[in-house]
C-alpha cells in the first residue's frame, strides 16, 4: 500500500503492541494489515520484539525488605482508598504468606510487584472481568448515535449472511420479534482480540447488544450474570461460540432474553 495510508498504521501498531488501542482502532488495524504484507510483518516483528525482550532481558531479585516495603505501602493505600465493604483487601495482603514465600525464593521484584499490585487492584474494582468491562465500555460506545448497526435489518437471513466474508467464523443469528426482542441490526466490533459479531435487539427503549465469537473450548458454559455501572450482562458458552449479552435491562428482562435465546433453533438459511 501507499506510504501515505500506511504512515499512521504504523503509529497504531506501535500502539497495539503496547496494548493501548481502543476498540474502533484495532478494528481498522486488524483490517489494514489483511490487506497490507508490510505493515503485517512490521506488526509481526515488533511483538517479537518485545516478547524476546521480556524473555531475555536479566531480572534480579530485589532484598526482601524492599519488596515487604512496597507490599506493606501497597496494603496502607488500599486501605485507606477503599470503602469498608471493599476492605477485605487488607486480609488478602494478610493472607499473602505463601505467594510472598514464592515471591523471596527467586521471583523478580518487577514481576512480584506487579502480581501484589494486580491483584490488589482486582479486589479494589467492581466484580467482573476485565472482559466483562471490556464489553460493557463497547455497548456504551456503540449507543452513541450512528455506532450500533453497520447492517440495518429486522431479517436474520439479511444479517447473518453479511458477516460472510468479515469474519473467519459464521455467527448464529435468531430472529425473537415475536417474543418481544425483535433483532435491528449488526455491526462489526472488536473483542478479546479478535474481530467479533454484534447483534443488536431492542425490548421497549432498551437495547441489548450480543457479542458472539469462537470459543477455545469447546466445552458448553452455563449463562453466567454480573452487572457494573448500571448495565447487567449475561455471559455464556454454547455450540464452540462465546455469548457476551450487555444491556441496560434490568437482570431479569435480559435473563429472559438469554433463556430466549437459549430454546430457540437458528432457522437454516
Amino acid at each position: 500500500m501507499s506510504e501515505e495510508r500506511c504512515a499512521p498504521m504504523r503509529l497504531l501498531i506501535q500502539a497495539d503492541v503496547d496494548g493501548e488501542l481502543d476498540a474502533g482502532q484495532a478494528a481498522a488495524l486488524a483490517a489494514h494489515i489483511e490487506d497490507c504484507r508490510s505493515c503485517a510483518m512490521k506488526r509481526a516483528d515488533l511483538f517479537e520484539l518485545s516478547s524476546r525482550l521480556r524473555a531475555e532481558i536479566p531480572y534480579h531479585a530485589a532484598p526482601a525488605s524492599l519488596r515487604q516495603a512496597v507490599e506493606a505501602r501497597i496494603a496502607a493505600s488500599v486501605q485507606a482508598a477503599a470503602p469498608a465493604s471493599e476492605r477485605a483487601v487488607s486480609r488478602w495482603f494478610g493472607a499473602l504468606g505463601a505467594l510472598g514465600a514464592r515471591l523471596r525464593q527467586g521471583i523478580s521484584f518487577g514481576a512480584g510487584f506487579a502480581l501484589a499490585a494486580g491483584l490488589a487492584l482486582a479486589f479494589m474494582l467492581p466484580r467482573g472481568s476485565e472482559l466483562a468491562g471490556d464489553v460493557i465500555a463497547d455497548h456504551i460506545r456503540a449507543l452513541q448515535p450512528g455506532h450500533l448497526t453497520d447492517v440495518v435489518s429486522t431479517d436474520q437471513h439479511t444479517v447473518k449472511p453479511w458477516f460472510n466474508g468479515r469474519l473467519d467464523y459464521s455467527p448464529p443469528v435468531k430472529d425473537l420479534a415475536a417474543d418481544g426482542f425483535p433483532l435491528v441490526g449488526g455491526r462489526l466490533d472488536y473483542l478479546n482480540g479478535r474481530p467479533v459479531a454484534a447483534l443488536a435487539y431492542r425490548h421497549a427503549q432498551h437495547v441489548i447488544d450480543l457479542y458472539v465469537w469462537p470459543s477455545e473450548s469447546r466445552a458448553d458454559r452455563t449463562p453466567s450474570q454480573g452487572e457494573r455501572n448500571g448495565y447487567n450482562y449475561v455471559h455464556w458458552a454454547d455450540g464452540g461460540m462465546n455469548f457476551w449479552a450487555v444491556s441496560d435491562l434490568n437482570a431479569a428482562e435480559l435473563r429472559t432474553f438469554v433463556d430466549l435465546w437459549h430454546s430457540m433453533r437458528p432457522r437454516k438459511i
